[in-house]
């Protein structure tokens, strides 16, 4: 009989934990397929694109925790490197933006998880999101862009559509920071919307 009760307590304990690396492998897939439906970012020349496949990753964040997001992160772009054409630097990038996004926000919805928290968590992250971006537009995006058309040429490109870009600086202040700041905005104001109705889905409590 012990040895029943034991058996039973134990399948009970290990189920969650399996449900949840299901769970994370599932939206780690959604994510890297998401990555593929690019958009081009508003006043900026068509080499420069947008996704939105941080969306499953900040799911994740608040359903599992901060680090499932950033593990989230780092499978989708592990799986870009596949067939990367920017010998891994764009994932490199795309990853840091990313999990600095869902690291932030998926910390602080973890200390207190009401909508309210919920709300700041992504203005927060959305901010750090922009900075990193703004960080790493220029010390690795457009260096890397530079390989394929000159600085000169490439800050020339952003200031066709808004004339006061004419310094490298100037493109990551006025490009970079604010449209990656309304793409957090954007996804956390979907997560916002959608995300009490997956908890039952993802944590199997339906």
């Amino acid at each position: 009989m012990s040895k029943t009760i034991s058996l039973s307590v134990k399948k009970q304990n290990t189920t969650p934990a399996v449900r949840k690396i299901t769970m994370t492998a599932m939206l780690a897939a959604i994510s890297y397929i998401m990555a593929f439906a690019e958009f081009p970012v508003p006043l900026s020349p068509p080499f420069a694109r947008m996704d939105l496949s941080d969306f499953p990753a900040l799911i994740g964040a608040f359903a599992f925790g901060p680090s499932i997001g950033v593990m989230i992160e780092l499978v989708k772009n592990g799986l870009q490197l596949l067939s990367t054409s920017t010998g891994g630097v764009g994932e490199l990038a795309n990853f840091l933006m990313g999990s600095s996004y869902v690291l932030t926000a998926g910390l602080i919805y973890k200390w207190h998880k009401t909508k309210k928290t919920a709300v700041v968590s992504c203005i927060v992250g959305s901010v750090v999101m922009g900075i990193t971006a703004a960080i790493a537009n220029y010390f690795i995006l457009l260096p890397m862009f530079e390989g394929f058309m000159p600085m000169d040429q490439l800050i020339e490109s952003f200031g066709m559509f808004i004339p006061f870009i004419n310094t490298k600086l100037d493109v990551v202040l006025y490009n970079a920071f604010p449209f990656n700041l309304l793409k957090g905005l954007v996804i956390g104001a979907f997560t916002i919307m959608v995300y009490k109705r997956l908890v039952p889905v993802l944590k199997g409590n339906r």
